[in-house]
């Protein structure tokens, strides 16, 4: 186990009404792909075509499979010098972001996180690669996390 990812400490996990509306996202995309492929093999006649929207349902379904290990493998951490953020289920990533080299803390918002009463959360630092996103925080999570990040950021900056 690595160093940023120690035993015993814990991690702040996103909302569990985020399982709901990442299911929600992922399954209309699904569902109107399948079924634009269902118009292939009624168009055309060819039999052999109904593969294609049978391949996509089956995507689909796996996909809604893995969403919820996958939403309860999101979370982060506050330590004293950074925010150490983590997700994946096969493709782990594990990213520290310094508060000094935190440019920009933005919360945002889309219709069906409204809808649920979420938020998320993105650092943007001078490295493109370290962009980090929180999804699915309450709303009044985020607006803290944000004020206090930004707070560290500028006491750390200062501190330069």
């Amino acid at each position: 186990m690595s160093a940023l990812a120690a035993a015993g400490e814990a991690w702040q996990r996103v909302s569990p009404r985020y399982l709901w509306a990442d299911l929600i996202a992922r399954l209309v995309p699904g569902v109107v792909v399948t079924g634009g492929l269902c118009a292939v093999p009624i168009a055309s006649g060819i039999g052999w075509l109904w593969a294609l929207p049978a391949v996509s349902a089956v995507i689909a379904v796996l996909v809604l499979a893995l969403t919820p290990k996958r939403v309860r493998s999101i979370g982060y951490r506050l330590r004293e010098d950074d925010l150490v953020f983590r997700r994946g289920i096969m493709w782990h990533r594990v990213v520290a972001v310094p508060y000094g080299r935190m440019q920009l803390v933005d919360v945002s918002r889309g219709p069906l996180s409204r809808a649920f009463g979420l938020a998320e959360l993105r650092f943007i630092t001078a490295a493109a690669v370290t962009g980090v996103v929180i999804p699915g925080l309450p709303e009044a999570e985020a607006e803290t996390l944000r004020d206090r990040l930004v707070a560290l950021a500028e006491s750390r900056r200062a501190a330069l």
